[in-house]
């Protein structure tokens, strides 16, 4: 005889489902973000459908240990939150750092200046300055370094900090030029030297990085913003013989250096390089990854190589956002239709155009991270916090969205359904947690499971079609029924009752 559901609406914190044919139960909590309006939405009421999936939670297969989700703190998101009143300006903070929250844990900045930022600058502006004694953070102090100290003191668990330079300043370069070239190699050790100034400038504000990527996007960017080239060979031989031996000389070796830090289609020929052998892996604690490559492929046989080439390394999503988008103000259903395009819709060579239809962007933010979750990435960061109803400010005007739009002008603040999304996964799976198995028979459900530090349970589940599901979920023979709405995002989280 079949379970039958009974669906009990319980006025208190916590929701328990009973499965008839065992009298076995799991006490569980569902939050659920929906096309229909529901924003982390708490539910403890559900409707049986015809379309049944039934999950296994299997604790016993256990996989990566997460570092953390969030996004990065740029100079336009610093600049926008300073244009703001102080109560709006606290309640973005809030939103992404408190634990009631997104509690971000992972987060990056940028290390001279980036398309997002309001124009060129560097911590290096006297040419030939080879010693760097005229190293200088005082453009940083105005806008960035403040919201990343709001951040930490709204934190209650903290988080980390990753930096990514996007270029040398020009007298370092072979072209003398924000935009493209190489490092000249008799600058690389005043590139090296770089770095750990910047960690003691960080420091002496009160400010400790986590850890690098050596550059950002290697491969250029078609010569549009700051970017300096580099290849896979030349990156290796600068973080052997350059970066990895400065900070062991200066006293920071146990900052974290990722190799790599652009899309993942190109994944294997850099860390073949990185992890070639004993030699050149050494300084090398992981490698960093984009998602631009496509707007639906995560890329899953090149993740899995890259675990696989350095199973002890970290893998960590370092950048993503919806980019060649005005963001959309206040249309919460925009954002879970197939409307948007990105860059590739018109630029990418036609033999790649497959890679980029129309999107909806909640799709791709969730298939994503839940796809990199299940193929050994440890960390997933989005790009800015911040953004106007511009996608900016940009000094390029390389317009994109962010989670959470603003109009300074107004004083008004949107939270789009991204920063629902990105709060699934970073609120309830905290740094720690380890990746475990989960049975899933239906093809139309994406799931992802961790357990955390304190033996709580989430499984993650999406529902990107237009069919609502009943759920029927399994651990270790306790049941749970509840159901999950079409196009819909559920977080469950299963109390640590000795698992």
């Amino acid at each position: 005889m079949k379970a039958r559901i009974l669906n009990i609406i319980l006025f208190i914190s916590t929701l328990t489902m009973v499965s008839c044919n065992t009298g076995k139960m799991l006490e569980i909590e569902v939050y659920e973000t929906s096309a229909k309006g529901n924003k982390l939405t708490k539910i403890s009421s559900f409707k049986s459908y015809d379309s049944v999936a039934h999950l296994t939670v299997l604790p016993e297969q256990k996989f990566q240990v997460i570092t953390g989700f969030g996004g990065a703190f740029t100079e336009s998101s610093a600049y926008l939150l300073n244009q703001l009143s102080k109560e709006n300006r606290d309640t973005i903070l809030e939103a992404y750092f408190s634990k009631d929250g997104a509690n971000y844990s992972l987060t990056r900045t940028h290390m001279n200046s980036c398309d997002f930022s309001l124009s060129n600058y560097s911590y290096t502006p006297v040419a030939d300055d080879v010693d760097l004694e005229h190293f200088s953070i005082a453009e940083d102090k105005e806008d960035l370094i403040p919201m990343i100290k709001d951040a930490k003191a709204v934190s209650e668990d903290g988080f980390k900090i990753f930096a990514s330079p996007w270029t040398a300043a020009p007298w370092m370069k072979d072209n003398n030029s924000w935009v493209g070239g190489k490092l000249l190699p008799e600058y690389y050790n005043t590139w090296a030297l770089f770095f750990s100034k910047y960690l003691e400038a960080y420091k002496a504000e009160g400010i400790d990085i986590w850890g690098f990527t050596v550059e950002n996007e290697p491969l250029g960017n078609g010569n549009n913003w700051e970017s300096m080239h580099f290849t896979p060979k030349e990156m290796t031989h600068f973080v052997k013989d350059y970066l990895g031996p400065k900070l062991e000389e200066d006293g920071k070796g146990d900052i974290k250096i990722l190799g790599y830090d652009q899309n993942r289609e190109h994944l294997k020929e850099w860390v073949d390089s990185q992890y070639e052998n004993e030699e050149t892996s050494k300084y090398f604690d992981g490698t960093a990854v984009h998602w631009y490559a496509s707007t639906f492929d995560y890329f899953p046989e090149e993740l899995q190589y890259a675990h696989n080439k350095a199973p002890e390394k970290l893998l960590i999503q370092s950048e993503a956002c919806v980019d060649a988008e005005i963001p959309v103000w206040k249309d919460d259903a925009w954002y879970w239709r197939k409307e948007a395009t990105d860059w590739g819709w018109d630029w990418a060579p036609e033999k790649d155009k497959y890679l980029h239809p129309k999107y909806a962007p909640v799709n791709r933010y969730a298939r994503d991270i839940i796809g990199c979750l299940n193929n050994w990435v440890d960390g997933w960061v989005d790009w800015n916090m911040v953004l106007d109803r511009q996608g900016g400010p940009n000094w390029f005007k390389n317009w994109c969205v962010a989670p959470v739009i603003v109009d300074p002008e107004r004083d008004e603040v949107y939270f789009t359904p991204l920063y629902y999304t990105m709060a699934h996964f970073s609120r309830f799976i905290r740094p720690g947690a380890t990746i475990i198995g989960v049975e899933n028979a239906d093809e139309n459900l994406m799931v992802t499971a961790a357990i955390n530090p304190d033996q709580s349970i989430v499984i993650v589940i999406f529902n990107e079609f237009d069919t609502p599901k009943s759920i029927r979920l399994n651990l270790n023979g306790r049941t749970a029924s509840f159901s999950i709405d079409a196009k819909a995002l559920q977080s469950i989280v299963i109390m640590n009752e000795s698992n």
